[in-house]
C-alpha cells in the first residue's frame, strides 16, 4: 500500500472515529440528552467496522477491540451506564489487551511471536525461534505493544476525568493513532534492525557449518 493511499486511510479512520461521533454528540446532545447521544454516536466506528469485516472476511485487533468496545457499552447502558463509563469502555478493553501482551512475556512464547507472520513477510518464525536473539526480539516487541496499549488507555482514562464528553471524543481517536502509530514506527524500526542481525547470525552458522 503506498503511502498516499496509507494517509488516506489514516484519515478516512480518524472521521469515521472521531470526528463524525464528535458531530453527531454535539447536534444530538441538546434534543435527546448526553448519555443516549453518546450511546447513539458510539454506533458508527461499530457499522463501519462490521462493513470491514464483511468485505474482508476477517477480524483484526482494531476490529475485535472495537466489537468488544460495544458490547460493554451495551452492558453499562443496561445498568445505567454513565457518560464516563461509556467513554472507559474502549479504555478497558485496550488495558485487558495490553495487559495480556505483558502477561504473554511470563509463557514459552509470547503473543507477539503468534502475530509475526503479518510482519515476517512470507518467512516461518518457527524456523528463527532456535536463535536466542530472535527469542529475544520477540519479548521485546510484546513488552513494546504491553506497555503502548497501556499508556494509551492510562491516558484516556485520565482525561476522561478532566475533559468534557465532546472534547474526549474529539481527541480520542487521534491519541489512538498517535500512540498505536509510534508503536508502529517502534516495531519497523527495531524490526529492520533485528532482521540485519538476524542475517549475519545465519550467515555465521553457515560459515562454521
Amino acid at each position: 500500500m503506498s503511502t498516499l493511499l496509507k494517509s488516506r486511510k489514516i484519515l478516512f479512520n480518524l472521521i469515521i472515529n472521531g470526528l463524525i461521533p464528535w458531530l453527531g454528540y454535539v447536534w444530538l446532545a441538546p434534543h435527546i440528552g448526553s448519555v443516549l447521544a453518546l450511546s447513539i454516536v458510539m454506533m458508527i466506528p461499530l457499522i463501519d467496522n462490521l462493513i470491514h469485516l464483511a468485505r474482508h472476511r476477517k477480524m483484526d485487533v482494531f476490529n475485535g477491540l472495537m466489537l468488544a468496545g460495544f458490547v460493554l457499552s451495551l452492558v453499562m447502558v443496561l445498568m445505567g451506564g454513565s457518560e464516563k463509563l461509556l467513554l472507559m469502555r474502549e479504555s478497558l478493553v485496550t488495558v485487558v489487551i495490553g495487559l495480556a501482551f505483558l502477561g504473554s512475556l511470563l509463557l514459552k512464547r509470547p503473543l507477539i511471536y503468534h502475530m509475526a507472520s503479518r510482519f515476517s513477510n512470507g518467512v516461518d518464525p518457527e524456523r528463527n525461534w532456535e536463535y536466542p536473539y530472535f527469542r529475544q526480539v520477540m519479548r521485546r516487541l510484546t513488552l513494546l505493544w504491553g506497555v503502548a496499549l497501556v499508556v494509551e488507555a492510562g491516558l484516556k482514562l485520565m482525561l476522561i476525568n478532566v475533559l468534557s464528553t465532546s472534547q474526549m471524543l474529539a481527541i480520542s481517536s487521534p491519541l489512538f493513532y498517535a500512540v498505536i502509530g509510534l508503536a508502529i514506527v517502534g516495531t519497523i524500526v527495531y524490526k529492520r534492525r533485528a532482521g540485519v542481525h538476524m542475517k549475519q547470525l545465519k550467515q555465521h552458522r553457515e560459515q562454521l557449518a
